[in-house]
């Protein structure tokens, strides 16, 4: 969810992104690299990295929604260290390509949906107001979540809730869909809502009963774990000896995801047994930079979105010893 720090046109400051300073100190390795952001969303954490990248440094900010890429254009004038790309974070190695790049010294993702996108009613994310039931990231491409669920078969829809939503009652919840369907189309994000209510018998403390369908299909009908897989193959791929990779995940399907992708390639080759070679003796091309962090009690208080942020680092080992790079 890449909450962002950023102004409307009072000059109001909106919100901060979660484990900003954190997520900064630990992509920097250097002064004078280049480092790709692939989730600009308001420019949160660009911001603050051009504010401690020397003139030499260079960054590509990376975003599917064409609001947020107007941000990055009015970013992109103001400092000619930065460029924006249209575009999803899987499509990472064209980014960096097009600005004849080999590698970058550090790549951050910032997973999710942003703050200014579940906070505007017209981009329905959110079940707490009313509004079009779309959840596209980028609202000019692909078909809504309207759109699917009104065309979708009824096992299919289950499948989704169940997979990316983890939501028991899915199939209760597929059934109202096609019901509902069937009289009338649903169009908006609260008809949903009432329906994933009604259709969930149980249920659970402080949390409203539609927030693990919303979920899903935000995360089905973006190819959220898709993306993310393919992101972080290519952001892997094209890291300099000692550059960083930084995920923040906010709920446990990414974190999943990401946590068993760094765990494996920060292991190594796991070595058939009889084999004359000691998995010591083959050292891993990356390393895990510390442990897992996640936001501090005083950072929940101000932003509850906080509280289900994890964040993870990986770097690519500069020699066999993996020191850092100077």
């Amino acid at each position: 969810m890449p909450a962002d720090f950023s102004s409307d046109t009072a000059g109001q400051a909106l919100h901060r992104s979660v484990l900003l300073d954190q997520a900064v100190d630990l992509l920097l390795v250097r002064g004078d690299g280049r480092y790709v952001d692939g989730t600009f969303g308001r420019g949160g954490h660009s911001r603050l990295i051009l504010r401690h990248l020397r003139k030499e440094g260079r960054l590509i900010g990376i975003d599917k929604d064409p609001e947020a890429v107007r941000f990055g254009e009015t970013l992109a004038a103001e400092d000619g260290r930065f460029v924006v790309y249209h575009g999803s974070f899987a499509d990472m190695s064209d980014a960096v390509a097009a600005q004849g790049w080999g590698t970058v010294s550090g790549v951050l993702l910032d997973l999710g949906v942003s703050s200014p996108q579940l906070d505007d009613p017209g981009r329905g994310f959110s079940f707490m107001s009313n509004g079009p039931l779309d959840m596209r990231m980028d609202p000019t491409r692909g078909q809504s979540a309207a759109q699917w669920l009104n065309s979708a078969a009824e096992k299919e829809i289950a499948d989704v809730i169940w997979r990316y939503g983890e939501e028991r009652f899915s199939r209760r919840i597929a059934r109202a869909v096609i019901a509902q369907r069937a009289e009338e189309p649903l169009e908006t994000t609260r008809q949903f809502a009432e329906l994933v209510r009604q259709s969930v018998p149980k249920k659970e403390k402080h949390k409203h009963p539609a927030t693990r369908s919303f979920q899903a299909v935000r995360i089905f009908i973006n190819r959220e774990l898709e993306d993310l897989e393919a992101g972080l193959e290519q952001a892997v791929d094209l890291l300099e000896p000692g550059g960083r990779l930084v995920v923040i995940s906010f709920h446990s399907l990414e974190d999943r995801i990401v946590k068993r992708f760094m765990r494996d390639l920060s292991r190594g080759p796991q070595l058939p047994r009889g084999l004359p070679v000691k998995a010591q003796d083959v050292e891993p091309p990356f390393r895990l930079v510390g442990k897992a962090l996640k936001a501090s009690d005083p950072e929940i208080d101000q932003n509850v979105r906080a509280r289900s942020a994890v964040m993870r680092v990986l770097e690519r080992r500069t020699d066999a010893k993996g020191e850092n790079a100077s």
